[in-house]
């Protein structure tokens, strides 16, 4: 009888702690989305206009 109440507990216990993490990540979820995040930085003057990998390799080995 014994391990079975304790079994139970432990059931609870991991219910419990579902729940909560589930309640904490919804409130950081909702503190992120109403945060006003700042605009990006302006692109220095002299680069190009994409500096991705990409650009530099346009159709290479294909």
């Amino acid at each position: 009888m014994e391990t079975v109440v304790v079994f139970a507990v432990i059931i609870l216990m991991i219910g419990i702690g579902m729940r909560w993490i589930h309640l904490l990540n919804a409130r950081h979820d909702a503190r992120i989305e109403a945060h006003r995040f700042s605009d990006p930085l302006p692109r220095p003057s002299g680069l190009p206009d994409d500096t991705g990998r990409r650009a530099h390799h346009t159709g290479a080995g294909r």
